[in-house]
């Protein structure tokens, strides 16, 4: 058991701070000082971790990461940026996930511990990246699926997004979640085996 939580936790650190540093990293290319300015653009993981999301991870396989603060009053276009910098942290995962499958594909990771780190890896990434586009409260998704709202319907949805949190949480504690999840992640899994074999 401690083995695999010490295997895990390679590969679930760099998925996090992929992701995090991606959502950064947009919105500052966009416009958006807002994580620079608070130490959030950095590959540093102890800027990223919120500890009790990161044990859930580990545990339960699902948990969070301290949100990198984003300030959508700088951007030029508010809801075109505000879709891209959503993007940027699933896309992010699943492209880390598209390089990893590669080095594996590739044949020349030896090392069987290496190797399972790798795998692990890889399968965080592509858990993370479609999990984060749920539709639900924190989650990339929301904001997603707010951007593409029109203005009066994004309102209502942000609105009620602490309802939608409680959707989120419920999924989660009845483990619905992984009957959502399950399918996507073998498809995406398959998918990524048919472009690097």
């Amino acid at each position: 058991m401690k083995l695999d939580i010490l295997l895990n936790i390679p590969g679930l650190l760099i998925a996090i701070i992929i992701h995090e540093y991606s959502h950064g990293l947009m919105a500052y290319l966009l416009g958006d000082n807002t994580a620079k300015e608070s130490g959030r653009l950095t590959l540093n993981p102890l800027k990223h971790l919120d500890p009790i999301g990161f044990i859930f991870l580990l545990l339960f396989r699902f948990g969070w990461a301290k949100p990198v603060p984003i300030n959508p009053n700088n951007f030029k276009k508010r809801k075109r940026d505000t879709l891209l910098v959503s993007l940027a942290g699933p896309f992010s995962n699943f492209l880390l996930a598209v390089i990893v499958g590669f080095i594996i594909s590739t044949g020349i990771i030896t090392n069987n511990i290496v190797l399972n780190i790798l795998v692990i890896m890889l399968w965080y990434n592509i858990m993370l990246g479609i999990f984060n586009l749920l539709p639900f409260p924190p989650l990339d998704g929301s904001k997603i699926l707010a951007s593409l709202l029109p203005n009066k319907y994004e309102y209502k949805f942000y609105k009620y997004e602490r309802y939608l949190q409680l959707v989120l949480i419920l999924l989660i504690a009845t483990n619905t979640i992984d009957k959502i999840l399950g399918p996507f992640i073998d498809f995406s899994l398959n998918l990524l085996i048919k472009i690097i074999s």
